[in-house]
């Protein structure tokens, strides 16, 4: 019954690494390289659609394994380590064991990102047409 237990406990270092990084998306020291990854990272975090589909077995997991903590590196490596010290301090004070704004507004988020991409594709679309 440990591994239940470990992989709560990931889910939630996961979720505190990402509300940190939006933390530091906020920060002016932050560089607009790092913030731009930070809207991608977080963006597909919150997708429901994935680079390859999870119902393929094994492999439909595997980018959200490899991709997500592979992105989250990155950000944390472009940002300032002061910054990062700061915004993981504040992510720490934050339960996210109860429902919240923040789940509202990340769906919110996804949703108006696909539909921005559904109205670029109709439009060049008719276009071609």
């Amino acid at each position: 019954m440990k591994l239940p237990s470990k992989l709560k406990e990931q889910a939630s270092r996961l979720k505190r690494e990402l509300h940190a990084l939006w933390l530091a998306y906020s920060d002016p020291r932050t560089p607009w390289s790092a913030r731009l990854l930070i809207v991608c990272i977080i963006g597909y975090a919150l997708s429901p659609i994935d680079l390859i589909p999870d119902p393929i077995p094994i492999i439909g997991h595997l980018d959200d394994l490899i991709l997500l903590p592979l992105g989250i590196a990155l950000a944390v490596w472009m940002i300032p380590d002061s910054v990062m010290v700061d915004c993981r301090e504040r992510a720490s004070q934050v339960s996210f064991d109860s429902p919240s704004q923040w789940k509202w507004i990340g769906a919110a988020f996804v949703v108006i990102v696909w539909l921005l991409i559904a109205i670029w594709m109709w439009r060049l679309i008719h276009r071609a047409v």
